[in-house]
């Protein structure tokens, strides 16, 4: 679309061995926030989610399972698409690394690092983690029970022995250092940035990105007793979902692959911010703007196990909670990058505290107050005073913070602000007093509900890429039209007096399992 900036979001691919879970929709999430508030402020967005379908890991659930590694995919996959849908989420593209698609762009990727003389046939002798898909050195390892060996995420090692091509890691090690240097925003938080420079300069290994042991993966082109390391494989997806290899201006590749923001979990940030870019440099391909890796949730302060029951399902959230209030609270919860804990407790005190009093009860009152002091039509403001013009500006200025938060990805920030005008909000209206002044300054109410109602049309459709539903109901009560929406609109197109308000519902109710639960305490 010309003229209009692109941006390019993606989530990882997820391994299909497993069912969703809510890391994935954490991530998810975070991704379609983007997607949303960017489409919203007129950027030409493309936002890619997946599954990743290769692998020793995948073969080895599929054979447990006792079903063919591609019937696993096709089963588990489902999952992941039907999460999407359940979240509402907006993606525009869903790759699986089974696809053709997936197998040119990789076959293509690697022939171009061969020809740049970073590849070469040895033989691996080392330590490898099927469950993380990764090779670690004997430097990396922790003693486990009964003799075994750790890797630093607690996954078990085995010790492989097998021929393998391998890639020139080890050449790469100034130039990743430079690409840090000269882009310092490259990897955020900057916590993590320190974490993957300190390992750069502690000395790059050359890579094993091969395997014979196994053959669920995509054939080395040329020598099809290899098939490639699933890492491999698996982040090229987000070159391939642009038609890569076809990168010629004018090209999908051409025009978003230079925006690309990657959001990852903690686990998998060296493969993304180390073996990606070292791959895409050999192959003369540029390395995607940034990497942002967020962090791990424990549940009610225990560590997430499936043994244990500790994983929350995203559609055991969503029938308890509602999908709006779910996405709010985990963007909300905990600075996006680091770890946290999620609480039935938080959840009900967020929708209870949070929505329900401070966002719904603005809203509900000041349109229940419309409809009754003013016959349900949007009053005419008549001279602003200094109280009105200081939430004015309070709610007009909003869009700026929230942009320059989103763009670090800092989302509990950017709820911060806004929640900051829905208090300005409710205490002036507690200042104002509409009730008293329908009895005393008709023309002053107006300016006040009029005040308000932009107020929180401001807020509205700010909260739109968190929560869309619940805003979309709360504009559809303002009776603002589908069309003026959209960032542009909240200079261009300012609540019209006379314009009749249906009757207000509300938006945000109580959760009332904590209502009995204050009840029996009480």
């Amino acid at each position: 679309m010309p003229g209009r900036t692109p941006f390019y979001v993606t989530t990882p691919i997820y391994y299909v061995n497993d069912k969703p879970h809510i890391g994935h929709a954490y991530t998810t999430i975070a991704c379609d926030v983007m997607a949303r508030f960017k489409r919203l402020d007129g950027y030409d967005v493309k936002f890619l989610t997946g599954t990743d379908e290769h692998g020793q890991k995948v073969q080895k659930s599929a054979d447990a399972a006792g079903v063919s590694p591609q019937e696993l995919a096709d089963r588990n996959s489902r999952n992941f698409k039907d999460l999407a849908q359940l979240l509402k989420i907006s993606n525009d593209d869903f790759i699986r690394t089974t696809e053709k698609r997936q197998h040119r762009a990789v076959q293509a990727l690697w022939e171009r690092m061969l020809a740049a003389g970073d590849i070469y046939l040895g033989s691996y002798s080392g330590w490898y983690s099927v469950r993380d898909e990764a090779y670690y050195g004997a430097d990396e390892l922790r003693d486990g029970p009964n003799g075994t060996k750790l890797a630093p995420t607690g996954a078990p090692v085995e010790w492989v022995e097998e021929p393998s091509y391998f890639f020139r890691l080890s050449a790469f090690q100034d130039r990743l250092l430079k690409l840090y240097e000269e882009r310092p925003d490259f990897i955020m938080p900057s916590g993590k940035r320190s974490e993957v420079v300190s390992f750069v300069k502690g000395g790059l290994r050359d890579l094993s990105i091969s395997r014979t042991t196994f053959d669920w993966g995509i054939r080395v082109p040329g020598d099809e007793s290899h098939v490639m390391y699933v890492w491999l494989d698996a982040l090229t997806n987000y070159i391939t979902a642009l038609g890569y290899p076809v990168t010629e201006e004018g090209s999908p590749y051409a025009r978003y692959w230079p925006h690309a923001l990657h959001i990852v979990g903690k686990d998998i940030l060296r493969f993304h911010t180390v073996y990606w870019p070292a791959f895409l440099l050999s192959a003369g391909l540029e390395p995607p703007r940034r990497v942002f890796a967020h962090g791990w949730w424990t549940v009610e302060g225990e560590k997430m196990s499936k043994s244990l029951g500790k994983v929350v399902a995203p559609e055991d959230l969503l029938e308890a909670y509602g999908l709006d209030q779910t996405r709010y609270f985990l963007m909300r919860e905990i600075p996006f990058g680091n770890d946290g804990d999620f609480s039935r407790k938080a959840m009900i005190q967020r929708i209870n505290g949070e929505l329900a009093n401070d966002y719904g009860n603005l809203v509900q009152r000041v349109l229940s107050m419309i409809q009754k002091y003013c016959d349900g039509a949007l009053p005419k403001p008549a001279e602003f005073l200094e109280a009105d013009r200081k939430l004015l500006g309070a709610a007009q200025s909003l869009l700026a913070t929230v942009r320059a938060e989103l763009d670090a990805q800092a989302f509990h920030k950017a709820l911060d602000a806004i929640w900051s005008v829905i208090g300005d909000g409710n205490r002036y209206v507690d200042e104002q007093a509409p009730w008293s002044l329908r009895k005393t300054d008709t023309v002053r109410l107006g300016t006040v509900l009029h005040t308000l109602a932009e107020t929180i049309r401001h807020v509205a459709i700010l909260t739109q890429p968190f929560m869309p539903d619940a805003s979309a109901r709360i504009l559809d009560q303002l009776a603002v039209s589908p069309f003026a929406r959209d960032f542009k609109a909240l200079s261009e197109a300012p609540l019209s007096a006379g314009t009749a308000l249906p009757p207000p519902v509300p938006v945000f109710p109580r959760h009332v399992e904590a209502e009995k639960t204050e009840e029996g305490a009480a």
